[in-house]
């Protein structure tokens, strides 16, 4: 039976962390609170190692491995951060991975994870299973697969945003964190609900790709087709039994965003706060923003998940939308 990870994970995988996760930044804008009318607590992951908060998770569950079974090496599965992550971390440590990647999945990210030193097995992501080609190849080998959000060890990783978060800033009313498979969302409720339990914990997810926020309307697990959306960081057909049980139990919705709406939130964070964000990373950015009359007044902490975007399709995006 699959552990369930709770807040102490979450403290562990912090100090398993440090000195080798970036403590990134908690960013504040001036015009986005006079816009918004409250006062927002951008927690940076763009700044993470290999450009997104995929890297912690990766980390936690490698260190987390026994050394005999660690030594074997490692698989994993991704579009793009969760694959940078695994490589990178892989590296850190000195054993291998391989890494199965959709073959239309950015440049960017996949010269990235080879440069790492993965190995890169791509495969079409509309016809073909990537969890069944990564196990095969875990088989073969002995490895060990790191799925990119259905584990435990990926999760409080993946927490640990949070809670540098709400170290830095104290009690939140409201946080506001992009949802794919809902690692990310489920470490993040397990912090908010331990260090600040009156705070609304809210997913958000491309409005393509709303299986989430399906799943929490039907009480029940709803899969959908590999969604056409921006936001390739969150083109998840579904969430797991693990993160669906977290996802249900600590958030309190799960709002949509439209795909020219992340493309006009990569366009204000780079005029107004001057930093690259890809489109999956301005989900909660976009719906904070959307939400604002609610929060009036209010503190509101926002993770920006990750900035791995060339600039070849971030000025094709801006010029387009």
């Amino acid at each position: 039976m699959q552990t369930v990870p709770d807040f102490s994970d979450v403290v562990a995988a912090s100090v398993r962390l440090k000195g080798q996760a970036h403590r990134t930044p908690v960013l504040t804008s001036r015009y986005l609170n006079a816009l918004s009318g409250a006062e927002l607590f951008f927690k940076a992951e763009n700044f993470q190692r290999v450009g997104a908060f995929k890297f912690r998770g990766a980390l936690n569950a490698i260190l987390s491995l026994p050394e005999a079974v660690r030594s074997k090496g490692v698989v994993a599965y991704s579009s793009g951060n969760h694959a940078q992550g695994v490589a990178c971390a892989a590296q850190l440590v000195g054993i291998p991975a391989i890494i199965v990647m959709p073959q239309d999945a950015p440049a960017m990210k996949i010269a990235a994870t080879r440069d790492y030193g993965a190995q890169v097995v791509l495969y079409d992501r509309y016809t073909q299973d990537r969890q069944a080609i990564g196990e095969a190849l875990a088989a073969e080998r002995g490895a060990t697969v790191l799925p990119p959000f259905d584990h435990p060890d990926i999760i409080a990783g993946q927490g640990t945003a949070a809670l540098e978060l709400f170290e830095e800033t104290g009690p939140l009313d409201a946080l506001f964190v992009p949802v794919g498979g809902g690692g990310l969302a489920s470490g993040c409720g397990l912090v908010a609900h331990a260090v600040s339990p009156g705070c609304a914990v809210i997913g958000v997810e491309p409005a393509a790709g709303d299986d989430a926020r399906q799943s929490l309307a039907a009480g029940r697990i709803v899969q959908i087709a590999v969604p056409k959306t921006l936001a390739d960081g969150a083109q998840t057909t579904a969430l797991s039994p693990l993160t669906f049980g977290l996802v249900s139990r600590l958030l309190r919705e799960i709002v949509t965003v439209e795909d020219a709406t992340l493309v006009a939130t990569m366009r204000t964070l780079a005029e107004r706060m001057k930093i690259i964000v890809e489109p999956t990373g301005c989900l909660g950015v976009a719906a904070a923003l959307a939400a604002a009359p609610q929060w009036q007044g209010r503190r509101i902490g926002v993770i920006i998940s990750g900035g791995n975007v060339d600039m070849e399709r971030f000025s094709r995006l801006i010029q387009t939308y």
